[in-house]
């Protein structure tokens, strides 16, 4: 079967946080046997920035971000047995959601694909006349990358056909332990890009620390931080590229997970770096959410931090031999039960069904 996917970027993380869960899931459903498009605008400087080239397992089709490239793009969506939408595209947002309900062909599967739902939801909440509201009554399903029964509820509530979280996950052939990178050596490091909804968790989880710890050292990659004022025991790395993740991860004594501000109040949305993380067996310091135990075991698996001091303490009581064994425990874990084969068997599955009940 085909896909056409309409996202924000397949070959390039600049700017996309939502690229590791592309590619995880993309090739996970590639190897179930589905044929995929990735269609991504040349956009925000992506194409300038990529970390990979076109994969094996999706043809990429960039476009320039003009009306006539926007409408090129959706004029194939008629070939597809399945359309998907991806949020948080940047530019056409909205004309790229109302494209493919116009342009999927009679009995093709149209999907919209939330990967910041508890966001989305807000913006419905405040905007009757939102793109997403306007296309939920044409759209076959809703899929999440996070937010549990909240985030389902809620979609259910505003009209949704279907809702059905398909949780970040890890590859192993991607995220997994390698040697140290002494580039990345520090007590504490921390990746996510500046974003408003994210940088006050940031400053309690992971400023305040570094501001009481002032003999540990800290790390934080990712864009925006260059103004931002630090305490002086803090690194700023810029953007890490994704071939660098592993590095960045089995290299600090610990590494933190700091949820954007939507995530964390609706729980169940663990982020691509958790997983990303755990496969390279780092000990993962998250801030804490609902649902953390779905994923990985609080204290042996993860360690939770309610506030910053609670981050402070856990580094105080980390040894190097501890920071080990949870490193360990968690990509156990993953490995076990939280890998992009697994999810997109489930998506396989769900897919299969809907469209034997719309031949039906």
């Amino acid at each position: 079967m085909k896909i056409a996917f309409y996202g924000s970027s397949l070959v390039s993380s600049y700017w996309n946080g939502a690229a590791t869960y592309y590619r995880g899931m993309l090739k996970a459903l590639h190897a179930c046997g589905y044929d995929i498009t990735f269609y991504e605008p040349d956009a925000f400087d992506r194409q300038q920035h990529r970390d990979i080239d076109p994969p094996p397992y999706a043809r990429s089709v960039v476009y320039p971000a003009t009306t006539d490239g926007l409408n090129a793009v959706l004029a194939e969506a008629g070939g597809a047995d399945i359309v998907v939408k991806a949020n948080g595209v940047g530019v056409f947002d909205a004309e790229l959601l109302d494209g493919i309900v116009r342009h999927a062909r009679p009995g093709a599967l149209r999907v919209f694909w939330d990967v910041d739902a508890a966001a989305t939801l807000d913006e419905m909440r405040a905007d009757a006349g939102h793109p997403v509201l306007r296309a939920l009554p044409h759209l076959d399903m809703v899929l999440t990358y996070g937010g549990g029964p909240p985030v389902v509820e809620a979609y259910r509530g505003f009209g949704a056909a279907r809702c059905v979280p398909v949780y970040n996950a890890l590859d192993p052939e991607t995220h997994h332990p390698v040697p140290r990178d002494e580039r990345f050596a520090c007590d504490l490091a921390f990746l996510g890009n500046r974003l408003p909804d994210r940088e006050a968790r940031v400053e309690e989880f992971f400023l305040k620390p570094a501001a009481a710890l002032s003999h540990q050292s800290f790390l934080i990659g990712g864009n925006g931080w260059e103004t931002k004022a630090m305490p002086e025991n803090v690194r700023h790395r810029g953007h890490v590229y994704t071939a660098e993740h592993n590095a960045f991860n089995c290299t600090p004594r610990a590494v933190l997970n700091v949820a954007r501000d939507s995530m964390a109040h609706i729980g169940f949305s663990p982020a691509t770096r958790v997983f990303e993380a755990a496969g390279a067996a780092a000990c993962l310091i998250t801030d804490d959410w609902v649902g953390i135990e779905q994923f990985l075991k609080p204290d042996s698996e993860i360690l939770v931090a309610r506030d910053g001091q609670d981050v402070a303490d856990h580094l105080a009581a980390l040894t190097p031999a501890r920071a080990e064994a949870i490193g360990r425990a968690a990509l156990a874990r993953v490995l076990a039960e939280h890998t992009y084969d697994l999810r997109a068997r489930d998506v396989d599955m769900l897919f299969r069904r809907h469209l034997m009940e719309v031949a039906a």
